[in-house]
Formats: C-alpha cells, structure tokens, sequence
C-alpha cells in the first residue's frame, strides 16, 4: 500500500512540475530564430520578429532584455489586440569578429515564464 501511495505521489509531483514549466501560448512567432549569416564588424544590422496576439484578450509586452550591451530589442509599447500582429526588434552591432549567437528575452504582462528569440551570425572584420 505504501508502494501504491509513494508512486502515485511521485506521480503527481511530476505532473505539476511539468506543467508549470510550459508556458502558456499568448504569443505565437513566425520564427523564433534568425541567422543573419555574415556581417560586417561595425555595421549595425537588425532584424524583426514578427508575432500574433494568440490570447483572446489584450497582450502587453513588459521588457525585452537582451543577453548583452551590443544588442539593442525594441518593442511595442501599447497592448497588441487579440488577432493583430507586432514585431520585437533586435539591433546587433558588433565591435569583434567571430560567432555570436544572443538571447532576447520577453516578459508578457501576466504570463509568469518569458518567451525567447535568438539572433546568430558570424562578424567578419574590415566593416568600417
């Protein structure tokens, strides 16, 4: 009976901590990924994601918080209607040449887990 007891709260436990780790859709990109390939050192270059309100209901955008200082989000500031669409645009200037792959990171007002977007490409020098 303890054996019965023990796996059904084992069970259960994860049942609740898998739930909790999904998001719910509010949001739905057309991409969540974009590789901008070669750029130049020193050229700003950006990039839109563009998304729909999936919710039912109004969405706001909180923050968009990129993982470093060379790449700069904007977002929407108003709410985006339930079926209209809204971009998060990500500026990138790099300083070095190499890989770089970074994170923007969206908060939605109401929605406790934030939604990710990814910029990636190769810098090459002599942009300048």
């Amino acid at each position: 009976m303890k054996q019965a007891i023990l796996a059904f709260l084992f069970f259960a436990v994860g049942f609740v901590a898998q739930a909790q780790t999904k998001a719910p859709e509010v949001i739905k990109f057309v991409e969540t990924k974009h590789n901008f390939g070669k750029i130049k050192q020193g050229v700003p270059v950006e990039y839109e994601f563009k998304f729909t309100n999936v919710s039912g209901k109004p969405v706001i955008i909180e923050n968009a918080l990129a993982s470093c200082g060379c790449t700069t989000p904007t977002w929407p500031q108003q709410p985006i209607m339930n079926g209209k669409t809204g971009t998060i645009k990500a500026g990138f200037n790099a300083a070095a040449p190499g890989p770089f792959d970074k994170t923007i990171t969206v908060k939605i007002k109401g929605v406790q887990l934030p939604v990710e977007v990814r910029i990636s490409g190769e810098v090459v020098a002599g942009g300048k």
